[in-house]
């Protein structure tokens, strides 16, 4: 073999090892969403067969139901008949998970012995193989695609640090292959950001680095997008763009008449007048302005210049809002920041028009004081008195099929 064709193929193996984890990382962040999503199937799956024992009953023996309520349980039976595609194509996706994991544990294992070896193995075939794994995991992602959401399941508690108020984060990029955690302490003239290199050192809290922010924030509505931090400069309204890379602002504006400073915040206070966040459709704001009268206004911004897209008016009194997020398009907006809080109210930009809901979730530590969604892993971050909370939620008609 040439000098030049040993030193390409060398530099080259060097390269697959790291693909391999970014597959293995992407792998293990759906497989936990998957185990919690499969956790949620089965409970509804128990609860479909009892009430379908209970029909069967009522079915042989109708005395033992009077009409009205035998039409209440067929009926409910009804409902529940459309979750069994969502039911199976969650099993499919699990097993389908469990396949790629092995694969790419096998192929890890022929890398590393290629290494020591250096011998004559064919290079193209393995690095079609990583192309494949790759393709299949992104089309497996793909086809929980958008949908309305349903329910949100129990919290999962991942650590309890810091203050009563604060922020946490991962990129909500899609597709990204970046693992860090981000953390923010408090809400007032903060400047210290935490970022750890995966989700098993942030649960440690080991393995961090600091970045000490340019310009001090307000609130705890950040964002990270594509390795940028978006967030709100103390006492102004406007907006940061921080690379953490290379350390620096790329960009900042004003997002004009946009309150702050306490003036329109949640219901928790905070200065969490503005309130930045993502999901399948881009960056967004969420805020305030005196001539919308205290109402939420959601605009859609572009992330490099952060310059406005489009903007609606919600017409919802901000100060009733206890915390705010996106999905798919949708504001959801929850009535409070305490116990017993519920998703009251949602927001549709493809065709401005809202409703009133009633999705109940569990506010297990009573104060939130931070509520973003993630598109990449489907879950909801939460920040909840000192501890820092994960949901996942439901998606109503979630998956795409072949003729999508």
């Amino acid at each position: 073999m040439h000098l030049f064709s040993a030193m390409f193929l060398l530099l080259m193996l060097s390269t697959i090892p790291c693909e391999v984890q970014n597959i293995t990382q992407s792998m293990e962040v759906l497989d936990l969403r998957t185990y919690r999503d499969l956790q949620y199937v089965r409970d509804t799956e128990n609860l479909m067969k009892t009430v379908d024992g209970k029909l069967k009953t009522a079915s042989e023996n109708p005395r033992s139901l009077n009409p009205k309520s035998f039409q209440e349980l067929k009926d409910k039976v009804t409902q529940l008949l459309p979750l069994l595609p969502v039911l199976e194509q969650y099993k499919a996706d699990a097993r389908m998970i469990l396949r790629l994991r092995e694969e790419v544990r096998n192929l890890s294992l022929v890398l590393m012995a290629i290494q020591e070896e250096m011998g004559a193995y064919d290079y193209e075939e393995l690095r079609q193989r990583v192309l494949l794994l790759e393709t299949r995991l992104h089309s497996c992602m793909q086809k929980l695609g958008c949908g309305k959401l349903t329910g949100v399941s129990n919290p999962i508690t991942v650590r309890a640090s810091g203050s009563r108020f604060g922020s946490w984060m991962t990129d909500t990029m899609i597709p990204s292959s970046d693992n860090r955690v981000w953390s923010m302490d408090g809400y007032f003239k903060g400047r210290r950001v935490l970022e750890y290199r995966t989700m098993n050192d942030f649960m440690k809290g080991q393995n961090f680095v600091q970045h000490l922010l340019p310009h001090p924030w307000a609130g705890t509505g950040h964002v990270v997008y594509n390795g940028s931090l978006y967030y709100n400069k103390y006492q102004s309204n406007i907006l940061i763009k921080y690379h953490f890379r290379s350390r620096s602002i790329l960009v900042q504006r004003s997002l004009s008449g946009a309150g702050y400073n306490n003036t329109f915040p949640y219901s928790w206070g905070g200065s969490s007048d503005i309130d930045l966040m993502a999901d399948e459709n881009g960056l967004w704001a969420v805020y305030t302005t005196i001539p919308n009268a205290g109402n939420i206004v959601i605009s859609r911004l572009e992330p490099q210049s952060l310059e406005v897209l489009q903007t609606w008016d919600t017409g919802f009194p901000k100060r009733s809002a206890g915390e705010s997020f996106m999905i798919c398009g949708t504001l959801y907006v929850t009535n409070s920041h305490l116990a017993g809080a519920k998703i009251y109210f949602a927001y549709y930009t493809n065709t401005s028009t809202y409703e009133y809901t009633d999705i109940p979730f569990h506010n297990q530590y009573s104060h939130i004081s931070m509520m973003d969604y993630n598109p990449r892993e489907r879950v909801l971050y939460t920040w909840n008195n000192g501890h820092q909370v994960l949901y996942n939620v439901t998606l109503f008609q979630v998956i795409k099929t072949a003729e999508d």
